[in-house]
């Protein structure tokens, strides 16, 4: 039914708006956007993941209720950490970071409450669609993307669809494993910060990834070499996935990709000694241009698209 509605008022020409929540760990956005991925109003919320499951819900209720009432709004996108049955709209996993989260049903409380349709994807999923619709993967047959950060989260879309697999745990690269350790146990920010740390006997808490790389600009020799350790193995991981994908675009996200001045042509040199020419030359490597939006416009796009 809901979808039939929305269907009819694009027809007759009416501005659809969606409010978007992403559900994670920390400070999460959450935003009303036009379908044509305008965004009209944003802001962040704590979490408070501690607190379960059900508290995150509560608080995505309180997002929407203060919205319904100054907005016509006609869809419901969340982009949430965990494992998600899209279909369902469902938790199907989720970590002890996030207490009593795995079986929440975003999507059936949120359109029982609401009486407004709901989509629910994944928020590396989400980044990944945000990406191809309008950004690093734009007009692509196919891309997988990877957000490095904490750890490596992967989204693997083929002419615009994700690809979830049998269980909904596609592209969870991250766990991959590379000469006996998890791909994002050597090449996730989080390891770099832990290497110069220990390197210099800091505190991994006072540096972060940008003062490892203004350091590295500098000419540290502590910070450059463990770049150069972190982008080779960032190369071996993406030449096992394209091997198996043959994605026409890798987008490669996260807080250090920023970065991509300093990182594009190093991956791209470490790439191209891991994979055969023929495969290295038809394989492009991007970097995510919407940074803290993709995901937010990756869940409208997924909306749009169900």
């Amino acid at each position: 039914m809901f979808k039939e509605i929305y269907k009819h008022l694009k027809l007759k020409g009416f501005d659809v708006y969606s409010i978007g929540q992403h559900e994670g760990i920390c400070s999460d956005p959450y935003l009303v956007i036009k379908e044509n991925g305008e965004i009209i109003t944003m802001s962040q919320i704590d979490t408070e993941a501690s607190k379960g499951g059900l508290s995150i819900l509560e608080k995505a209720k309180n997002i929407i209720r203060n919205y319904i009432t100054e907005h016509k709004v006609e869809g419901i996108c969340v982009s949430t950490a965990g494992m998600v049955d899209p279909k369902e709209g469902k938790i199907v996993y989720a970590s002890s970071l996030i207490p009593n989260y795995t079986g929440v049903e975003i999507k059936k409380e949120l359109e029982k409450e609401f009486d407004i349709p709901c989509e629910v994807e994944n928020d590396v999923n989400c980044a990944g669609l945000g990406e191809y619709w309008l950004g690093g993967a734009k007009d692509s047959h196919s891309c997988v993307c990877l957000t490095i950060g904490t750890g490596i989260g992967g989204c693997v879309i083929i002419n615009g669809k994700v690809i979830h697999g049998f269980s909904n745990s596609a592209g969870e690269v991250g766990y991959m494993l590379i000469n006996g350790c998890a791909f994002q146990d050597i090449a996730a920010t989080s390891k770099l910060v832990e290497k110069v740390a220990i390197r210099k006997n800091l505190s991994k808490d006072s540096i972060n990834g940008k003062i490892i790389f203004d350091l590295a600009k500098k000419g540290d020799v502590d910070c450059i070499e463990e770049i150069d350790n972190l982008v080779d193995n960032l190369a071996l991981g993406i030449s096992y996935i394209v091997y198996v994908i043959n994605p026409e675009v890798v987008v490669l996200g996260g807080g250090i990709m920023a970065q991509k001045d300093y990182l594009k042509e190093r991956i791209n040199k470490a790439l191209k000694e891991k994979l055969i020419e023929r495969v290295y030359k038809n394989v492009k490597i991007e970097f995510a241009e919407n940074q803290n939006n993709a995901g937010m416009l990756g869940a409208l796009y997924n909306f749009k698209s169900r």
